[in-house]
C-alpha cells in the first residue's frame, strides 16, 4: 500500500505550509512551489491537504 501525492503547480501559492507540517518531509520548495520530492515516504495522514490554502494537494491511495 502506498500513496500518490500530486501538487497542482498552477494552484500552489508557495506558502510553505505543507513543507512545515509534513512529518516525513515529503515536500520541498522549488522555484516558489511545493514539490513532492519524497512521495514514497507519504503516510497518507492528509496533514498537508488540510493546511493547503489553495487546495493544490491531492493524495490518493494506490
Amino acid at each position: 500500500m502506498g500513496w500518490n501525492v500530486t501538487v497542482d503547480a498552477d494552484k500552489c501559492s508557495g506558502d510553505n505550509e505543507c513543507v512545515d507540517v509534513c512529518p516525513v518531509e515529503v515536500y520541498e520548495m522549488q522555484d516558489g512551489k511545493a514539490v513532492p520530492v519524497n512521495a514514497e515516504e507519504c503516510l497518507g495522514c492528509d496533514s498537508c491537504v488540510e493546511v493547503c490554502p489553495s487546495n493544490a494537494i491531492t493524495i490518493e491511495e494506490v
